[in-house]
């Protein structure tokens, strides 16, 4: 598959934050149509509003459950798809309100897909992971062969979606590159329930309210740009030489949550007090990605200076407030 210029695209969890992002960009790329498959839990309308208004009828959303066999089988067939990117999930820190669905949700959709890869339906999937299924580093940096030691069930479930998936490879010699997205971050970021730090920090600032740091604040994550994120993603899925393989996207720097929040209040003009809370149960304590593999596939992955990301990331969400 040498580009995406007419191509028939699938992106499961296609209204989220990093999926829409994706549609925009395989719109722009020239495929002939893209089909999301969202349940809504935390994907929004909104996020397709640029797509919809600029490709009109190129666009196909679908209100269906990705893990859904029957639902996702008369999808393919009705849109006869060349490639499909699955992003779909339910977030983190969902798995302290619902662990048995945070995990059982990830298996279902990896199954699904699989089948449809198995079957002839789907030609061509890039599985979009976590970095979560490494936890707490053993060694800094973090490469595709670290142990998968999932410190959430969350984490569990995208592990045991990337072995499912990897096993099919291995059964059926099947077309499929997983993708391990460490901490995104930048405009369309949910905000509301299970929130990540940086829109949830941005939103209190916005608010009012202050900042809040769970823990010490020096556990530390690999904060990559959201649009830096999908330009890797779109590149790997053309690339006939990542089949197969597993590729870390992230930018090869670790940065403490607190520098994050300092940095936004910053940003910000906020000199006001910075609440300390309770450190978050199974919270993963260092985080950096060696990229080397996905460099030497692509050249550099990440070009976005942080504090650079992070306040287009804070000026988006303050014209949203003000929209």
């Amino acid at each position: 598959m040498s580009d995406l210029s007419g191509a028939r695209i699938v992106v499961t969890g296609g209204a989220g934050f990093i999926g829409s992002h994706l549609v925009d960009a395989l719109l722009a790329a020239g495929a002939e149509s893209v089909v999301v498959v969202d349940t809504f839990f935390l994907g929004r309308e909104e996020n397709l509003e640029a797509a919809r208004a600029q490709h009109g009828d190129a666009l196909t959303v679908y209100r269906e459950d990705a893990g859904d066999l029957g639902a996702m089988t008369a999808i393919c067939r009705a849109e006869r798809p060349d490639l499909a990117f699955n992003l779909a999930t339910k977030a983190l820190l969902y798995s302290f309100f619902n662990p048995v669905g945070a995990f059982t949700v990830n298996v279902a959709i990896a199954t699904a897909l699989a089948e449809l890869l198995r079957t002839g339906l789907l030609p061509r999937l890039v599985h979009v992971s976590s970095s979560e299924v490494y936890g707490t580093a053993q060694q800094i940096s973090m490469s595709e062969a670290h142990p998968l030691l999932a410190e959430t069930s969350y984490a569990a479930g995208k592990a045991a979606a990337d072995l499912l998936l990897m096993s099919y490879v291995n059964m059926y010699d099947l077309d499929v590159v997983t993708v391990r997205p460490f901490n995104n971050y930048g405009p369309r970021q949910n905000d509301d329930a299970f929130a990540a730090i940086v829109p949830l920090t941005i939103k209190r600032l916005l608010d009012g309210s202050p900042p809040v740091i769970e823990g010490d604040g020096l556990q530390t994550r690999d904060f990559i740009y959201v649009q830096d994120a999908v330009a890797a993603i779109l590149r790997l899925a053309t690339l006939d030489a990542a089949l197969g393989q597993t590729l870390n996207v992230g930018s090869g720097r670790e940065t403490a949550i607190r520098e994050i929040v300092d940095t936004l209040c910053e940003i910000a003009g906020y000199t006001g007090e910075i609440v300390q809370a309770p450190a978050r149960t199974a919270d993963v304590r260092r985080h950096r990605a060696d990229v080397s593999r996905v460099e030497t596939l692509l050249g550099g992955v990440a070009p976005t200076d942080l504090r650079d990301g992070l306040e287009w990331t804070y000026s988006w969400h303050a014209a949203a407030v003000g929209s």
